[in-house]
């Protein structure tokens, strides 16, 4: 079993009811075990700005599924949540990513572990250092909190929802 960390955010729809219901589906499968889920957080976009704010959060489970499998189940349940991949950093209504897998690294055509881009989002690091401040990258040997420190200025884009 392997301890790993999955970004989910969604900004269409009833975001809040898609998250929980995403983080439902992962907890109903055989081979992975949720361990722990942030709280919930509205987030606001990167890239297309012109949009809805996201929920995002970060949850922390152990999982037998290898990191194609389990990109596999990932994908599946996005799909049953009515993801359509149209516009690179457009709305969603779910995402989820694997932010990292044990201390393995992946490169892959259509993965790579660590996530490449984890570092750079204040809407990962923030509820990731929630429930796993001691978490070091295995490849930029930083600690959340020193990633989170490389990104200050920008906490205002990240607030934790008060009612989950």
């Amino acid at each position: 079993m392997q301890n790993v960390f999955i970004g989910f955010g969604s900004n269409q729809g009833d975001s809040l009811q898609i998250c929980r219901k995403a983080v439902l589906d992962l907890q109903q499968h055989a081979k992975i075990e949720i361990q722990e889920v942030s709280s919930f957080y509205t987030t606001k976009p990167i890239g297309v700005e012109e949009q809805p704010w996201f929920i995002n959060g970060v949850l922390r489970c152990s999982t037998g599924l290898e990191p194609e499998d389990l990109l596999r189940v990932l994908n599946k349940i996005e799909g049953h949540f009515g993801r359509v991949r149209r516009e690179r950093w457009g709305p969603r209504t779910l995402d989820l990513d694997i932010l990292a897998y044990g201390e393995l690294i992946v490169q892959l055509a259509d993965l790579t572990i660590p996530h490449p881009r984890m570092h750079e989002r204040l809407f990962v690091l923030v509820p990731l250092q929630e429930i796993a401040p001691d978490w070091i990258h295995p490849l930029l040997n930083a600690s959340v909190g020193q990633l989170l420190g490389r990104l200050s200025g920008n906490s205002g884009e990240v607030l934790r929802l008060e009612d989950e």
